[in-house]
């Protein structure tokens, strides 16, 4: 039975590398993780001025919907890829980050 998940991925860029990060994630690495079956749609974020706590540790937000009934074979897809000529990595990207699949509740 195919599943629903959002893949949600915070991320920085490296001091003074925003346009370089930018440029990468826009033009390659959407479309690269797009590739991957079962990942049906992405959309990428960017944090707002107004918050409602001053302390937001990542500036950029993407999220990837995902439609699998092996949601394991997507991230193993996911993992295997990164960083080869499927899906190259910038350097501009802060390595710090958080990834995280979430299913819905209701």
């Amino acid at each position: 039975m195919r599943e629903r998940h959002v893949f949600v991925v915070l991320t920085n860029a490296r001091d003074g590398r925003d346009d370089e990060f930018n440029d990468w994630y826009t033009n390659r690495h959407i479309a690269d993780v797009l590739d991957v079956p079962g990942i049906v749609r992405a959309e990428r974020f960017e944090i707002s001025g107004a918050q409602i706590r001053d302390d937001a540790a990542y500036r950029y937000c993407a999220l990837y919907e995902i439609e699998t009934d092996d949601l394991e074979g997507v991230l193993e897809t996911l993992r295997d890829r990164a960083g080869t000529d499927a899906m190259p990595i910038t350097k501009a990207i802060d390595r710090d980050r958080i990834a995280i699949v979430y299913k819905p509740m209701s």
